[in-house]
């Protein structure tokens, strides 16, 4: 059987909430051993952490995403910093920079962010990142501070960009993304990565794979999106799952 990692999945939202006992069963008989469930805002922190305690699958991150900003105290610093010291989650994330939007607060995404890369160095913990047209910026950051390294979820970004990462200690994540026709660059930039450097992801309930299109995204996809980087790599699929779960759990040392 494979050894898969579910490296960003967000099992936790409601989307999931009927149903979320009989995909983790689902996803033991298909081999996925562990799934990672990056925090978003610190209201949900709890039923996250709450969830991870009853399923030994289930692995937390906490932190504050870039795109709910409106959701986060004046002080999210020192709730992070408490909640680390009390549940000791396996990363800071899911944390970054996301200028998608036109009226971004830049000055107030950065300061958040810096405050949580902060964080992480203090508990010598990776970080998980959303980057959306930022990868420079963040890339900026990220030298100017001593961290362990991380994962870039949902990698997007140029070949030059992933070396960057690379020399920083950064895994990059992939998903969905991969399997669309239209997505070629992405495709040649995960044929071409070092295997060292690339974990799976499904970021469900968000992201989902080409065909399942408006549907909910699950966890129980990674063995497709396992296929499809197989198919564009020359490395097996047994391969492939055998070393982005084990970059997966030597970074974040479960």
């Amino acid at each position: 059987m494979l050894h898969l990692i579910d490296s960003h999945c967000h099992l936790d939202f409601r989307d999931f909430d009927a149903d979320r006992e009989q995909i983790l069963q689902h996803c033991q008989q298909s081999g996925i051993e562990k799934i990672i469930v990056p925090g978003v805002t610190i209201n949900g922190w709890q039923k996250q952490l709450e969830l991870c305690r009853s399923y030994p699958m289930l692995v937390p991150a906490l932190g504050c995403h870039p795109m709910f900003m409106h959701e986060h105290p004046d002080n999210a610093g020192r709730f992070l910093d408490e909640a680390v010291t009390n549940y000791q989650p396996v990363a800071i994330g899911e944390i970054g920079l996301d200028f998608y939007v036109a009226d971004t607060d830049i000055d107030a995404q950065t300061k958040l962010f810096e405050t949580q890369l902060d964080i992480a160095v203090a508990h010598h913990l990776p970080v998980i990142l959303h980057v959306r047209k930022a990868h420079d910026e963040v890339l900026k950051l990220l030298r100017r501070k001593k961290l362990v390294g991380g994962i870039v979820h949902a990698f997007s970004g140029s070949a030059q960009q992933a070396e960057q990462y690379r020399q920083l200690k950064f895994l990059l994540g992939i998903g969905g993304a991969l399997t669309y026709p239209r997505a070629q660059r992405l495709q040649r930039l995960f044929a071409e990565v070092p295997l060292s450097q690339i974990v799976l992801e499904t970021d469900a309930p968000d992201m989902p794979l080409c065909g399942y299109q408006g549907q909910r995204n699950s966890p129980e996809n990674i063995p497709l999106i396992l296929e499809k980087l197989s198919q564009l790599r020359d490395e097996s699929a047994e391969e492939i799952a055998t070393v982005t779960s084990a970059n997966c759990r030597q970074l974040l040392r479960i």
